[in-house]
């Protein structure tokens, strides 16, 4: 079935980013998730096509088998790939994620199930994820793209403690979230939250992956314990 014909809560449900779209757009995914993309944008008195097409992009970048093996890569591209596949990923996720989880608090606060604190949990994130990436696209990567490698050991162990500091809060938002598995009385907005949570979960911990282990190991290979 063509994106167009379907419905608005399935597309955000299934698509991360969909549902920042749906909003700058001014369709209501939620209360009015079973029309189609292509019947709320005609209420709307939009094209849908500029949307489908958006939406196809953001489908692409999740879609199976997307990625390949960048082991054997140089440097310049894997870098640029880094910067375009994660860096610029997280910033676009991010920012809709938190606003997803604090409408899910606002709205269903008193629920014993709600995911209390995720907002300012992801907020957080954010915060120490920007600061992360600046310090590789400001010093780590001109460092080693200008082939001074060999000066890299340091940057590389402080990146590499980060990583780890990444990985216990990527634990926090599975304990705050019951492993990202939304209750069947969900909203539409909670089931795309969670939805988008989990695309961001396999986007980050492929982002430590390609760095501790692909790009950090071609300049300061790290102790086998």
């Amino acid at each position: 079935m063509e994106l167009i014909d379907q419905s608005l809560g399935q597309l955000a449900r299934r698509i991360s980013g969909a549902t920042r779209l749906f909003d700058a757009n001014q369709l209501d995914f939620c209360c009015g998730g079973n029309h189609s993309l292509r019947s709320a944008a005609a209420k709307a008195g939009i094209d849908p096509e500029p949307i489908a097409s958006e939406l196809r992009v953001l489908e692409g970048r999740t879609a199976p088998n997307s990625e390949h093996d960048w082991s054997d890569a140089t440097v310049p591209a894997l870098v640029e790939h880094i910067l375009t596949r994660y860096h610029a990923v997280h910033r676009e996720q991010l920012p809709e994620l938190i606003r997803l989880a604090r409408k899910v608090e606002q709205v269903h606060g008193e629920r014993a199930d709600c995911p209390h604190g995720l907002a300012d949990h992801l907020a957080a994130m954010a915060q120490e994820l920007e600061s992360h990436m600046r310090k590789e696209e400001d010093v780590l990567f001109p460092l080693i793209s200008q082939g001074h490698g060999s000066l890299a050991g340091a940057p590389i162990t402080v990146l590499r403690s980060e990583h780890d500091e990444h990985g216990v809060a990527l634990r926090h938002v599975n304990e705050l979230t019951n492993d990202i598995t939304a209750p069947a009385t969900a909203c539409t907005t909670w089931r795309a939250l969670y939805a988008g949570l989990r695309v961001f979960r396999t986007d980050l911990v492929a982002h430590i992956h390609t760095e501790n282990n692909i790009l950090f190991e071609r300049f300061a290979p790290a102790a086998v314990i």
